[in-house]
Formats: C-alpha cells, structure tokens, sequence
C-alpha cells in the first residue's frame, strides 16, 4: 500500500510542479519533456531487467549452492550464543531461537527468499510465548530491529545493477556497505537494548560486539591511513578476493556434504531467471514515476533546498543528489532501488554520487514494509518502541553511507 501512494505521489507532484512551470514560467516545453521521459525510461526499466538475467541466473546458482551447503546452519551455530542473550524474553530452548538465527544468516547472505519464511516463522514462534497478542513483546521487536538494520555481507542485487549500468569495478561498494549496515545494525542494536535494559556488558555479548567493531574499526583506521587511489586499489582487492573466496568456501562445503552442486546450481540458477523477469513491470513502473518526478524538475527543487543548507554550514553538498534514495529506503525497497538506478543512470555508476547512491541502499533496510509484514502476519497493533528504534538504526546508517563514501570515493 506504502508503494501505491508513494508511486501515485511521483506522478502528481511532478504535474503539478511542470503545471506551474508552465502557468508562472511560461514553460511550453515543459511537457515534452514528461512525455519523453516516460518513453526514456521504460526503455532502461526493460533494458535493465532484461540485463540483469545473467548476472541473477549466476548468483542465486551459487547462492543455492551455499545454502544446500549449509553455509545458513554454520552462521547459526556461529551466532547463536549472541542471539540466546539478546532475546532474554524468550524461554530457554524455545524453537523461535532456530528460526532467528536461520532467518538473520540468510539475511546477511542477502537470501531474500529464504530469509522472509523464516522471519515470518520466527515472529509466530514468538507470538506464543507473547502475554499481550496485539502487543509487540520485547523479542519480536528486537527481531525486528534487527532485520529492518539491513546486516548483508554480500549486497548481490547492488552488485548486480552496478554490473549492469557499466560500473567497471561492480563490487568496489563491497566494503563501504559492509561498514555502514554494521553500523546501522549496532545503532538499532543498542537502542533496543537500553530501552529494554538488555546487559550489553555480558562477556557473550560484549565478545562478539567487540570482536566485529574492532575488526571494523581496523578496516577503517587501515584506509584512513591511504591516499584514495591506495583505498581504490587495496579495497577492490580486497572486495574481490573476499567475494571469490565465499564462493569458493560455498563450494567446499557443499562438496564436504555431497551436495550435487551442479544441480544446487542450476535449480538456484533457475529462480534468478524468474525474479530477472519477475521485477520487469515493477522496474518499469517506478522508473517511469521517477521520471516524470525528476524531469519536472521537483526533485532539483528539492536537492537544492538541501544543497543550500548543508552550503550554508559549511559543508559539501554533492552527497545531496543521492540523498533520495536514503529518503525512499524505509518507505518502500523498490522506489529506493528504482532512485538508485537513476542516480547511477543519471550521474553514472562510477560516479561519486552513483556510488554513495548504491552506499545507502544497501546500508539498511526498508523499515515501514518490514513492520507492515512482520507484525501484520501475527496480528500486532501496539508496536512500541519498535519504529523509533529502528529509524535509529535507519539513521546511523545513512550517516555512515555517506562518511564511508566520502572516505573512499570522494
């Protein structure tokens, strides 16, 4: 419903905005230019989709290929004992801590498909051990948190739209969304945690915590040390490396378990085609409203404004033109990919904002739908702190998109 009005809203306002273009200006020629970027932009819509079947045909293969290795059940054991501690509501031994840690693993593996059934699994688990049915409890709104702070360790979709619009490096944003998720995901963890008083202190918790941040912490004391033709260079080895090394780790473990990983591949490879020509109408359609949005010139209007404040203060303004994507992130996951798209169409995806754009995307994740979803499948109304938590974390981790980008592409 989110989508509808916010798509809708595209339409209207850049009419209304050429509509005084024309009526005050004198602009007769404003609405050529809607109808041209109509046309314009249904054709990359199509032409993106169509691009993007090779490239998901690949990664789901091969993502299929971990998962049947059981690359999910290693990150559960792995993460377990943190998640035990985080969720201290929950009785011990409840079944709702497999589907967690299940539905977090795949998460972080960007197994859309296969996090969503488990995050909806995991929600009714614990909706039976909920005193207040229509009340969320304090697990389900630290699950919660935690999905809608985005933690992905391998962003295959913004990899995938960077191939595909030319990027010569596709996974130079590898480490920049690896940095900024963590931290967006930390935010909207320790948010929860003093609301709800959880002990983030605990030896447990304050391991792992530590361990991840001070790993992080590393990464960027490392390359602050560096000229940006140094981070360039060290960076994309490093994101490179890092991802043929999963890929092979995938392949290992699934051979270790005597999967058949030709045929995991293919039947993963199989789902990639699908979802290529799945997303065609809903590319098409929110490019074409972020068309006739821009070329009305109301979302200029609107950077400007912006541009003009973070002038005024002193600061540099050219992160302003990816600033929509962060805007349309927590309404809706497919307008905030369709503003990416445009960004790096608009401004190329090599470029500092195409870069910052795909930065933001894959810094958090879309807050309202997962609210929506999670908490409409059990039937909850009282959501508590569960919004203002989680637009912390949606916050911090904009912030951090745009310092790690300035960092390492400015």
């Amino acid at each position: 419903m989110a989508l509808n009005y916010i798509w809708i809203g595209f339409f209207l306002i850049g009419f209304l905005f050429a509509l005084v273009q024309l009526v005050f200006l004198g602009r007769t020629d404003i609405f050529n230019d809607l109808v041209s970027a109509v046309f314009e932009n249904a054709k990359t819509g199509f032409e993106i989709s169509l691009g993007l079947t090779g490239a998901l045909t690949l990664w789901m293969g091969l993502l299929r290929v971990g998962e049947k290795g059981g690359v999910i059940a290693v990150l559960s054991k792995v993460m377990g004992p943190l998640f035990r501690r985080l969720f201290p509501g929950l009785p011990a031994g409840h079944p709702a801590y497999g589907s967690i840690t299940l539905n977090i693993a795949a998460n972080m593996l960007g197994l859309d498909n296969a996090a969503t059934p488990m995050g909806l699994k995991a929600m009714n688990e614990m909706q039976e051990a909920n005193p207040k049915k229509d009340t969320a409890s304090d697990a389900q709104i630290m699950f919660l948190v935690l999905n809608a702070s985005g933690l992905t360790i391998i962003p295959v979709s913004i990899m995938v739209y960077r191939f595909q619009l030319g990027a010569a490096n596709p996974s130079d944003i590898f480490i920049p969304i690896l940095i900024a998720t963590f931290i967006s995901t930390l935010a909207g963890l320790i948010a929860v945690a003093i609301v709800q008083k959880i002990n983030l202190f605990d030896r447990v918790v304050m391991a792992y915590l530590g361990g991840v941040t001070a790993i992080i912490a590393g990464i960027i004391i490392f390359f602050s040390t560096m000229s940006k033709d140094q981070i360039k260079e060290i960076s994309t080895l490093a994101a490179n490396f890092t991802l043929i090394l999963i890929i092979i780790a995938f392949i290992v473990l699934a051979l270790l378990r005597r999967v058949n990983v030709y045929e995991a591949f293919i039947e993963g490879a199989k789902d990639g085609f699908g979802i290529a020509v799945k997303i065609i109408p809903f590319l098409v359609a929110i490019l074409v409203a972020i068309g006739i949005f821009r070329a009305s010139g109301a979302m200029d209007f609107i950077i400007s404004g912006f541009a003009s404040f973070f002038g005024w203060i002193g600061f540099d303004t050219e992160f302003t033109k990816a600033l929509p994507v962060a805007f349309m992130k927590p309404l809706s996951g497919s307008g905030a990919r369709g503003l990416m798209v445009d960004a790096m169409t608009t401004y190329g995806a090599d470029s500092f904002v195409g870069r910052l754009a795909c930065t933001l995307q894959g810094a958090t994740d879309t807050t309202f739908y997962i609210i929506a979803v999670y908490f409409g499948s059990v039937g909850i109304k009282n959501t508590r702190h569960a919004v203002g938590c989680s637009l912390i974390a949606d916050f911090a981790g904009i912030v951090a998109a745009i310092l790690v980008a300035y960092m390492f592409f400015s």
